[in-house]
């Protein structure tokens, strides 16, 4: 039996990165998993690798219509859904709050802010209904000290709201047996990483940790799988710093 047997989860934007990795885990560990992203190529290439246990949604966060529509399409595959993963999101622009586009800030905002509120108005009601579940918005180190030399206003804004509306969350339903935590990654290797950045770049954000390295996916999917296990049963409201040590400094 895997840590998360009998468990229906949803992961957004898990066609590649942090969320494939997510998807991957959560697979081995006995989960159904939904996996949910605007890639629609590399969404389906992922579902038929993890074969029957996960099949693909083509889903954006923003759209409120799309998540009725995944949230029954869960249903209707593998039945109630009692995990949400909110992982989908945009990084960037990297702009001066005076300089940034109005409507670039807002886009932003609606990924990483707006589709997270969505996805748990979502999921909520099901789980009220099955009697409990667990949600793990997958916010940002940066929703706790913004790092300076990247301009990110509409980012480290949005992720600081997820952190917010996690605890609001997890105090409205905790009575009903919901957890509701999230995660705040630092610097982990992704396939956004490495277009962002040269790799003299990265060895010296690397340099610049504690631990002296960037992440590896997984090594924040271990802490996203957790979260959603029986073992964080006592646990809402919580954040979990995935970043190295860099907010220890």
């Amino acid at each position: 039996m895997g840590r998360l047997s009998n468990k229906v989860a949803i992961i957004t934007g898990a066609a590649v990165g942090m969320g494939a990795e997510h998807a991957r885990l959560f697979i081995e560990e006995g989960a159904k998993v939904i996996i949910t992203d605007v890639n629609e190529k590399d969404g389906k290439t992922l579902a038929e690798e993890l074969g029957d246990n996960a099949f693909f949604v083509s889903h954006d966060v923003s759209d409120e219509d799309s998540w009725e529509a995944v949230v029954a399409a869960s249903v209707e595959k593998f039945g109630p859904v009692n995990v949400l993963v909110n992982n989908a999101g945009l990084s960037g622009p990297y702009a001066f709050t005076a300089d940034l586009d109005p409507a670039t800030y807002n886009k932003v905002v609606a990924v990483d802010q707006t589709g997270v509120f969505l996805g748990m108005r979502a999921v909520l009601p099901g789980m009220v209904a099955a009697g409990g579940g667990s949600i793990v918005n997958i916010s940002s180190a940066a929703a706790m000290a913004h790092l300076s030399g990247t301009p990110n206003v509409a980012y480290t804004g949005a992720k600081a709201a997820v952190r917010g509306m996690t605890k609001a969350t997890a105090i409205e339903y905790g009575p009903h047996n919901v957890r509701v935590n999230s995660v705040h990654p630092g610097a982990i290797l992704t396939p956004m990483a490495k277009n962002l950045n040269d790799a003299e770049t990265l060895d010296a954000i690397a340099q610049s940790l504690p631990i002296r390295r960037f992440a590896d996916p997984r090594e924040v999917s271990q802490v996203v799988l957790f979260l959603a296990s029986d073992e964080a049963s006592y646990m809402t409201g919580s954040e979990l710093v995935v970043d190295g040590g860099r907010l220890a400094e």
